[in-house]
C-alpha cells in the first residue's frame, strides 16, 4: 500500500468516525448534516467504485451491495446505520489492505533484486550500461555494495556475497576465482570481475521475475469457486431483497417501511466480500511466505496441489546427494592406460554441465587439447558420443555400453563412468557423491506427513542401494532413462517429483507437482517445474507441503465460518430479527476475522 494513500485512508476514517460519534451524541437537527458528511467521507470511494463497475458492465459486486443498502437506509431515515455500514466497511477494507501489503512485501523483495545497471569492461575501461546490453563472455565489474547484474564466473577478485534475496539463506557466501555467481546476489566486500555466462533474458533474476508474474495469474480451485460463487450469488441476493421489500407488504397489507428495512439488512449481511478478499489473501500470503523462505511457487493452484501430496518421488544426484563428485579410482582395460581413460573421458565431457563431467575435468587437465574434439553429442540419461582425434569415443553409464553392445565390467560398486574407444572397452572411472546434510531429515519429515517416498536414479542398482540405505528409503528404482522415470511417475498416480537435471525435466512435467532445485538445477528443469527451491535444500520439500496444508486448512476454515455466519444472519434478517447493526457485524466483523485468520500463514 502506498504510504501517502495509507495516511489518507486513516485520515478519512478518523474524520468520518469523529463526525459519526458527534452526530450520535448531539441528537439535534445538526445530526443529519453530520451523518451525511460522515457518510460522504467514508463512502465516496466505494460509491465511485460501484459507478465505475456499472459502466464496465459489472452490475453486482460488494461495492454495489453497500451502495444500494446505504442509499436505502438514508431514504428511510436510518442515518446512523447507513454511516456505520460505510464506515466499518472502510475499516474492514483498510485492514484487509494492510494484510495484503504484508504478503506483497515478500513478493516485492524478489522484484527489487532486478539490477538497474552493469559495469561493462571494454578495453580496460568501465562503461555503465543496462544489463540487457551485456553479451555472453563479456567482462563486468561489480563493486562492494552493488548487485550482481548477470550470471557468470568470477575471473578476478575475492569477496563475500549476500544470497538471501535468491535463496532465503541469510548466511553470506565467500566467492573467488572460478566460482559461479548469480544475478541478484549482492557483493558485500571486494571488487569482482565476472565473465558473463548467460544473457540478461536467461539470467536467474529474469527467471525469478517470470515465475512471480506466473504466480499472480494462476488461481487455486477455491479461488475460482469463490469468484464464480460471487458472480451468481450477488444478483440472487439483490433479487431476494427486492422480493422481501415488495411482496410481503402487498400480500399481507402491511407498511412497506419495516420490510424495506429488512431487505436493506439482508443486502448488508449478504455481501460476499469476506470470501472474495480473504481466500485470495490466504494464497497470496502463502506464496509470499514461500518466497521469503527461498521457495518460488508458480501459482496458488500449486499451493493447493502441494497440500494433497501423498507420494513423493525424488531424483538422487543433485537432489538427495550434493552432486559434487570426485574421482576416486580409474581402472584401465584392453591395453589402455589410466591416463588414456581419463584424457578421453575429459575431452568428451568438455561441453557437459553434468556434475560428474565437472569432477572428471577437475581431475584431468586437457588444456590445449580441445582442438582434438571434432564432434559431440549428449544422449540424455546415458552419456556422450564424441569424435576425438579421429576416434569415436563413448563415455557413459552401463545402459550406454549395453545400447552400443560393448563388452564391459558390470559388477562395479559405486557411480561408474565407462569409456570405450572405436568400439573397444578402454576402462572405467569411479566417482563418489555424498548425501546432502538435510536429506535424511527430509525423508523422515516426509514420512511424518504421511507421504510415501520413492527414489529414482539413473545410477546402478548397487549405488542406489547404498544411498537408499543411508537415507532410510525403502523403495527405489535404479538404472533409469528419462523415459523410465516418466513411466514410473505415471504408474505411481498423483505424485510429486523432485529433480534437478535436464534428464529430470520430462518427469517434472509428468508429475502432478514438479519441483526443481534452483541453484544446481538445469534451465529445462526450472522452466518446467511448478515449484523451484532456490538453495537446493531438500528439507524445504516437507516444509513446503506443511505450509501448503496449513494454507488449505485456513482457506476452508474461512469458507465454513463465513458461510455459517452469513446463513444464520440472513435467516434472522429475513425474519426481521436482525438490525442493521447486526448486519454490520455479519459483514465487516466476519471479514476482519477471516482476514486475521488468513494472516496466520505468516506465523
Amino acid at each position: 500500500m502506498n504510504s501517502k494513500l495509507n495516511h489518507l485512508e486513516i485520515f478519512e476514517i478518523l474524520i468520518s468516525l469523529m463526525l459519526f460519534i458527534t452526530g450520535i451524541i448531539l441528537k439535534t437537527h445538526v445530526e443529519y448534516g453530520l451523518f451525511l458528511t460522515a457518510y460522504a467521507i467514508a463512502g465516496w470511494r466505494i460509491i465511485l467504485k460501484a459507478i465505475k463497475n456499472v459502466r464496465k458492465g459489472i452490475l453486482f459486486d460488494e461495492n454495489s451491495l453497500m451502495t444500494i443498502a446505504t442509499f436505502g437506509a438514508i431514504a428511510i431515515h436510518e442515518m446512523p446505520e447507513a454511516v456505520a455500514v460505510m464506515l466499518f466497511y472502510r475499516v474492514g477494507e483498510f485492514l484487509q489492505d494492510l494484510a495484503l501489503d504484508r504478503s506483497r512485501r515478500s513478493i516485492r523483495s524478489l522484484l527489487e533484486i532486478k539490477p538497474s545497471f552493469a559495469n561493462l569492461k571494454v578495453n580496460g575501461k568501465i562503461e555503465r550500461v543496462k544489463p540487457d546490453k551485456v553479451k555472453v563472455c563479456d567482462l563486468i565489474v561489480v563493486k562492494p555494495g552493488e548487485k550482481i547484474p548477470l550470471d557468470g564466473i568470477v575471473v578476478d577478485g575475492t569477496s563475500i556475497v549476500d544470497t538471501s534475496a535468491l535463496t532465503g539463506e541469510s548466511k553470506p557466501k565467500r566467492v573467488s576465482v572460478g566460482d559461479e555467481v548469480l544475478s541478484g546476489m549482492v557483493n558485500l566486500s571486494g571488487v569482482l570481475t565476472i565473465r558473463v555466462t548467460r544473457c540478461f533474458a536467461e539470467s536467474t533474476v529474469s527467471k525469478i521475475l517470470e515465475l512471480v508474474e506466473e504466480a499472480r495469474s494462476r488461481k487455486a480451485k477455491a479461488e475460482k469457486f469463490i469468484t464464480k460463487f460471487a458472480r451468481y450469488y450477488t444478483p440472487v441476493v439483490i433479487a431476494l431483497a427486492f422480493c422481501i421489500a415488495i411482496f410481503p407488504p402487498l400480500v399481507l397489507k402491511e407498511p412497506f417501511l419495516p420490510w424495506i428495512y429488512r431487505a436493506l439488512v439482508l443486502l448488508v449481511i449478504s455481501c460476499p466480500c469476506a470470501l472474495v478478499l480473504s481466500i485470495p489473501l490466504s494464497y497470496f500470503a502463502s506464496i509470499g511466505k514461500f518466497a521469503r523462505e527461498g521457495v518460488l511457487v508458480k501459482g496458488s493452484n500449486f499451493v493447493e496441489k502441494l497440500s494433497k501430496t501423498k507420494i513423493v518421488a525424488l531424483d538422487k544426484t543433485g537432489t538427495l546427494t550434493k552432486g559434487t563428485f570426485k574421482v576416486v579410482d580409474v581402472v584401465a582395460k584392453n591395453g589402455f592406460s589410466k591416463e588414456d581413460v581419463m584424457r578421453f573421458a575429459a575431452l568428451a565431457e568438455l561441453n557437459s554441465n553434468h556434475p560428474i563431467a565437472k569432477s572428471i575435468l577437475e581431475a584431468c587437465d586437457v588444456k590445449g587439447l580441445e582442438v582434438l574434439v571434432e564432434d559431440y553429442k549428449e544422449i540424455a540419461g546415458m552419456g556422450i558420443k564424441a569424435k576425438i582425434g579421429g576416434k569415436l569415443v563413448l563415455v557413459g553409464n552401463d545402459a550406454m555400453m549395453h545400447a552400443e553392445r560393448i563388452e564391459h565390467c558390470t559388477k562395479v560398486e559405486g557411480t561408474v563412468v565407462h569409456v570405450a574407444v572405436d568400439g573397444l572397452y578402454a576402462g572405467y572411472i569411479i566417482v563418489a557423491d555424498d548425501v546432502k546434510d538435510d536429506a535424511k531429515y527430509a525423508i523422515t519429515e516426509l514420512r511424518k506427513l504421511g507421504c510415501r517416498v520413492v527414489m529414482l536414479t539413473g545410477d546402478s542398482k548397487e549405488v542406489a542401494e547404498v544411498i537408499a540405505k543411508k537415507l532410510g528409503v525403502e523403495e527405489f528404482y535404479a538404472e533409469l532413462l528419462p523415459v523410465d522415470k516418466v513411466r514410473i511417475v505415471r504408474s505411481l498416480g498423483k505424485t510429486m517429483f523432485v529433480g534437478d537435471g535436464i534428464n529430470d525435466a520430462p518427469a517434472i512435467v509428468e508429475a502432478d507437482v514438479g519441483i526443481a532445485m534452483g541453484a544446481l538445477g538445469s534451465d529445462a528443469a526450472i522452466e518446467t517445474a511448478d515449484v523451484v527451491i532456490m538453495d537446493d535444500r531438500i528439507s524445504k520439500v516437507p516444509e513446503a507441503i506443511n505450509l501448503s496444508r496449513k494454507t488449505q486448512s485456513i482457506v476452508w476454515q474461512n469458507i465454513a465460518f463465513v458461510l455459517a455466519v452469513k446463513f444464520l444472519f440472513v435467516t434472522l434478517g429475513a425474519l426481521g430479527m436482525a438490525t442493521m447493526w447486526e448486519a454490520v457485524f455479519a459483514d465487516v466483523g466476519v471479514s476482519i476475522i477471516a482476514v486475521i485468520n488468513s494472516t496466520r500463514v505468516f506465523l
